[in-house]
């Protein structure tokens, strides 16, 4: 669990990645009761998952350009979601794209709904960063962390 300049957050990992990261909280007691269930004691204090993940993050949400290349470990989840992820990964900072882009690049166009519930579930915002999926009329819809943090997201990265 680490501050940054928008509130409390939290990551969690294992010894093949990342496994979640806790959007930004007002207060450190609802980073803990996110974080619990999903690693052990001893997985949640191996720093050498994160390196240097905590301050990445703090930098990123100050407005820095920030790459997020580690190795992520997502056990438990499907290979759309997967698959929806790996693309997700790959659109670039500043940018945004519709989930019905996300669809056809996954060649299963009439999947953006499925898209949606995919990124719903993504264990791990701002490193796949879901934030940059708006829908098809420009509307930010769908973030976990509601539709304030992601603007606060998007505007961050549109003043670069």
């Amino acid at each position: 669990m680490f501050g940054t300049c928008v509130g409390w957050m939290g990551v969690v990992g294992s010894p093949d990645g990342l496994r979640r990261v806790i959007l930004p909280q007002e207060f450190k007691e609802a980073v803990i009761d996110q974080l619990e269930g999903w690693a052990s004691p001893a997985e949640g204090r191996r720093s050498a998952v994160f390196g240097d993940l905590p301050q990445r993050l703090s930098r990123y949400l100050e407005g820095e350009q920030v790459d997020f290349h580690d190795k992520l470990d997502l056990v438990g989840t499907t290979r759309f979601q997967q698959s929806v992820w790996r693309i997700t990964r790959i659109i670039p900072y500043g940018e945004t794209k519709s989930y019905a882009w996300v669809a056809r690049q996954l060649d299963s166009p009439k999947a953006a709904r499925a898209v949606g519930q995919a990124l719903g579930k993504n264990p791990l915002p701002i490193v796949i960063p879901c934030h940059r999926v708006i829908g098809s009329d420009g509307g930010l819809v769908g973030f976990g962390g509601g539709a304030e943090l992601k603007e606060y997201l998007l505007g961050l990265e549109a003043s670069q």
